[in-house]
């Protein structure tokens, strides 16, 4: 192993964890297994050698012991959020089922251009599309919390384009999650709470892994109770904050031998009630349009609840052919989010009961329907390594894959959609979410197989060459082809150079292709269809569009690692990721801005429609900095690690399809550019410091967020000037006190100076408070206490 892999193995094992094992850049992770096998856990890689040797790109390993153990935040985006400056999470408000599935991304690009494994296996992504929200609008993502911490080894995260090595969403990079299967027993309670006195989070978490059939089994269950936070102004009705969370989650992960190889298996399930504030209702200024005096004289907030069900199954064998490495493996996901919105009316049933002499009463409650998506994927991988084949060695790997994906959208009772008064005033549907229609209603499936070739070659001792090349057919839109090459070279001793090209694509999702939402709005007094629809549909048929089809990438990265002694490591990594076709979420077309497509689209009764197309090309780039250090000061042990990225993404251009050219400012308006190019901050830094003291163990974390510009609803070009948010630094402060061997006490505070972002124009944000949810979000300080416990 190489010095500073060894190094960075120490100082992550003290900030994050025994046993941890980092790679900035990485080693490759060997685990001897029964006989002459050899399992490789590093993701970016498919050597099937024992030697331990330096990858060609960057990848960070984050080891998640010691957040299981002592963390501030309780759940997994929150927690690599404040640790790796590339990932970013932020909890919206204000933005739908935006607010019930926290989405996160790499690099400032989109959460679906990042691709996630489960120990080496894609995961599948969230049923939901984000339609509102300062943070990925538009794309889908994968829900991150749906596997709990304490079932978590360790999180490798590739910071390179993979497309050519794992398919469709690579384009960011990759985030393989390893679970825990090693033998032993843990459990940690926590409890947490914002300075305010609200968000009260709640919890209980176990582990247990323990021998069977000459192998090992790990099983964890945890309760996650998270409460509603609320930083609306005094006198404003609204529910401005964290959604309100209760998730139920039990994972097991395990190997056992069986006959010539080993069989491996996966399975997690989590429940999640979820509830957000929607937008508030008046009491005198919405009746009867959006109230009855009957129900909410004095105004209501309606809430949008979401019962979330989460699947992950992973069931394979892995076996010796000859010299040769095999593997076969299914993959199962599912995921559905299904609506209910609570302390609501349908306005329009409440008009007509008051017409035909009743109070004005409709239901408060109801049914909104939901979608789900189901992933099927069927894995066959081989390698083997050739000693001295091409000059030290060769590795060869290949395999196929087959994936199939089915999408659904479930339309609600009739209450919450349907208009029941006609032009008399009461707007249809269930306030703050009007449920989908059967019109809405979808049942879509697609399939694609892929073959790859994954070759790397240590030419001599110095210097490594790694190549790939994918072939992947959809059903929905054809066949591609990505390849990568990489190359690392050994300078001198202390310095590693290394460097990547590839070209990669995502296939666009079948949430994106097949979503439908229609809502009815009165146009001149006429009840008015308002429609985001796909492109496949009749109204998308009617404007002219064609279906979606891939984001093509090209991505280069540059990077070098220096490791002077035994004590110091610093790593630079340049990267540019040039990206065409992206997907978007159009503006809505309408009277206003395009009268020949609102009279086409008259014609199906609809006044207003959305798309999503293929019409946005990007440059991002960037560099990933990093520096660790390990000492000591007063004769204890000190442990520092910085890292930092700079990331700038921009819109190099805009093609319309030929049914919309001329109306790219309304395809993509300044407001929805700009949530694209700086939806995440354009730097994040976490500087980290670790000192232990006998029994007590302090970690003191400063975080910092760089400044964005957001757009306003009225736009620059009607002199409002855009959102700036300055940029923002604070700090996190833990202590960790060991009780006994086995047992720890920790305590501290996230956002320890209460920081909040710049304070904005309210009615001109996306989320309609004072600023949007961005950088460390707007709940301010929180404080944590947790006892975990070995056994």
């Amino acid at each position: 192993m190489s010095r500073h892999s060894i190094l960075h193995k120490a100082i992550l094992s003290a900030l994050y964890g025994a046993g941890a094992l980092s790679a900035l850049p990485a080693a490759a992770q060997t685990q001897p297994a029964s006989g002459d096998m050899t399992v490789v856990n590093v993701v970016g890689s498919r050597r099937a050698t024992s030697s331990t040797t330096d990858t060609v790109a960057p990848i960070d390993v984050i080891p998640l012991s010691k957040a299981a153990e002592q963390g501030a935040q309780f759940d997994l985006a929150q927690t690599l959020t404040f640790i790796s400056p590339s990932f970013n999470s932020t909890r919206q408000t204000g933005a739908d089922g935006a607010d019930l599935v926290d989405s996160a991304a790499l690099r400032g690009l989109s959460s679906d251009q990042t691709l996630v494994l489960v120990n080496g296996k894609r995961r599948h992504t969230s049923a939901l599309v984000n339609i509102f929200g300062a943070r990925n609008r538009g794309a889908t993502g994968t829900d991150m919390n749906s596997i709990p911490v304490m079932a978590i080894k360790d999180v490798q995260v590739l910071r390179d384009g993979a497309a050519a090595q794992y398919g469709s969403d690579a384009i960011a990079g990759v985030m393989d999650i390893g679970l825990k299967k090693s033998v032993g027993c843990e459990s940690a309670v926590g409890y947490g709470q914002y300075g305010a006195g609200d968000g009260k989070n709640w919890l209980a978490s176990a582990y247990c892994g323990f021998a069977l059939a000459g192998g090992t089994v790990g099983i964890t269950g945890e309760f996650l109770d998270r409460g509603r936070s609320n930083r609306a102004e005094a006198g404003n009705p609204r529910t401005i904050g964290d959604s309100k969370s209760e998730n139920k989650t039990v994972y097991v992960n395990g190997e056992i031998p069986a006959g010539p190889g080993r069989v491996y298996f996966t399975g997690g399930v989590q429940q999640r009630d979820a509830s957000s504030g929607a937008w508030a209702r008046d009491g005198e200024e919405d009746i009867p349009t959006r109230n009855s005096a009957a129900m909410y004289p004095n105004g209501f907030v309606p809430f949008i609840n979401g019962d979330l069900d989460d699947r992950y199954a992973i069931g394979g064998f892995k076996w010796k052919v000859g010299e040769w490495n095999a593997d076969l493996s299914q993959t199962y996901g599912y995921n559905r989010l299904m609506y209910n919105i609570s302390n609501t009316l349908n306005a329009s049933i409440a008009n007509l009961d008051l017409v035909n002499g009743g109070k004005g009463i409709s239901k408060s409650e109801f049914d909104a329907g939901g979608f789900s998506f189901q992933q099927l994927t069927t894995n066959f991988d081989m390698n083997r390594y050739f000693e001295g084949l091409v000059g030290d060695g060769l590795n060869v790997a290949f395999g196929a894959e087959y994936r199939a994906e089915k999408y659904k959208i479930f339309a609600g009772e009739p209450g919450s959609y349907i208009d029941a008064d006609g032009a008399g005033g009461g707007n249809a549907g269930s306030q703050g979410f009007p449920g989908f229609q059967p019109s809405d209603a979808t049942n879509a499936k697609r399939h694609s197989s892929a073959a790859y070739l994954d070759l790397e070659a240590d030419l001599n001792q110095d210097t490594r060459l790694q190549g790939a090349l994918r072939w992947e057919k959809f059903s929905d839109f054809g066949s591609t082809v990505t390849g990568k090459l990489a190359a690392s070279y050994r300078l001198a001793d202390p310095v590693l150079l290394r460097g990547s090209a590839s070209t990669g694509f995502r296939a666009p999702s079948l949430q994106q292709a097949y979503f439908s939402s229609t809502y009815t709005d009165f146009v001149g007094g006429v009840p008015t269809d308002i429609s985001i629809t796909p492109a496949v549909g009749p109204v998308g048929k009617v404007a002219g569009l064609e279906p979606l089809k891939e984001e093509k990438s090209r991505s280069v990265t540059l990077g070098a690692t220096w490791t002077p002694n035994a004590a110091l490591s610093v790593t630079a990594d340049l990267y540019r990721i040039k990206i065409k076709d992206r997907i978007v979420l159009s503006g809505l077309f309408d009277e206003s801005n395009y009268p020949t497509l609102a009279a086409k689209l008259a014609t199906l009764g609809v006044g207003g429609a959305q798309f999503f197309v293929n019409s946005v090309d990007t440059k991002t780039q960037g560099l990933d900095l990093t520096a660790s250090h390990k000492g000591s000061l007063l004769g204890n042990k000190l442990t520092t690690f910085l890292a930092m990225n700079f990331s700038k993404t921009e819109v190099t251009d805009i093609h319309a399809p030929a049914a919309l050219q001329g109306f790219e400012d309304v395809l993509l308006s300044e407001r929805e550019r700009l949530f694209l190019e700086q939806g995440g901050p354009r730097r994040k830094a976490t500087l980290g410091f670790d000192y232990v003291t006998g029994p007590l163990e302090t970690n003191f974390k400063i975080i910092h967020f760089g400044p964005q510009t957001l757009g306003t609803w009225s736009g620059t070009a009607a002199g409002v000037a855009n959102q700036k948010y300055e940029a923002k630094t604070s700090a996190d402060l833990g202590f960790t006190y060991a009780l006994s061997k086995q047992a720890k006490l920790s305590f501290g505070a996230a956002n320890i100076f209460d920081v909040h972002p710049t304070k904005q124009d309210p009615n001109e944000t996306d989320n309609g408070f004072k600023y949007e949810s961005v950088q460390f979000g707007l709940n301010g300080v929180s404080y944590f206490a947790r006892l975990h416990v070995k056994f």
